[in-house]
């Protein structure tokens, strides 16, 4: 037996097909319109994920740079010796107590001395003698002849360890500073102990061997 389909029917299935097609293409929407969006959240998706500047937001394992901390028992082992950039005795360290000097800056002040007519010829060779008859275990750097004048470095033993004499003889005027190399501090404070007038009388020992003039506040009244 032979099964024929009714004409109708097959009309209707080849109807239907094309309608089908064309309701769905009727429904898709042109990928061209998703463009500027997709390159929108590529945008985004390539800012979260990138590595920030290293300046944008400081690591939390970065160090500060080191910082220099100077105390006054650091600064006390750095002594500046010798003439400033003037050409002068320098003042006494502010750090420093056990300190006398000529520079007007200092809080210690002495007066330059006097050097008679008769000892200018040979100053510094009687400064020299005069340090050795008066101090203990004199060490003595070398003479240097400087625009301003001839510089004497003496060190000697002090009363709590050593001092540094600095003398600067031009003409017949002697400036000078006498110094403890080494700041004392007495645990657990940090102002230094120091010795001016020990300073002070050893400065004395030596121009009473010399007989130099030495003017000071007494003697201006």
């Amino acid at each position: 037996m032979s099964l024929i389909l009714p004409l109708a029917s097959s009309q209707t299935h080849t109807n239907t097909i094309p309608k089908l097609l064309i309701s769905h293409k009727a429904n898709l929407i042109s990928p061209t319109k998703f463009l500027p969006n997709l390159f929108s959240l590529a945008a985004i998706a390539v800012t979260l994920t990138s590595p920030l500047p290293s300046n944008a937001i400081p690591s939390l394992n970065t160090q500060p740079p080191p910082t220099s901390l100077t105390t006054p028992f650091s600064q006390s082992k750095n002594l500046q010796l010798g003439l400033d950039q003037n050409g002068k005795i320098r003042p006494c360290p502010s750090i420093n107590p056990g300190c006398v000097s000529t520079n007007p800056k200092s809080s210690s002040f002495n007066f330059p001395w006097t050097i008679p007519e008769n000892s200018l010829d040979n100053a510094i060779q009687k400064l020299r003698e005069a340090i050795l008859e008066t101090q203990k275990n004199v060490k003595f750097q070398p003479v240097e002849d400087t625009p301003d004048g001839k510089y004497l470095q003496a060190e000697v033993d002090g009363k709590f360890d050593r001092d540094i004499l600095e003398f600067l003889v031009k003409g017949d005027v002697v400036a000078y500073r006498c110094m403890a190399a080494k700041v004392t501090y007495v645990y657990p404070f940090t102002t230094a102990f120091g010795d001016s007038k020990g300073q002070e009388e050893k400065l004395k020992q030596i121009n009473d061997q010399l007989g130099w003039f030495a003017p000071s506040f007494d003697s201006m009244e």
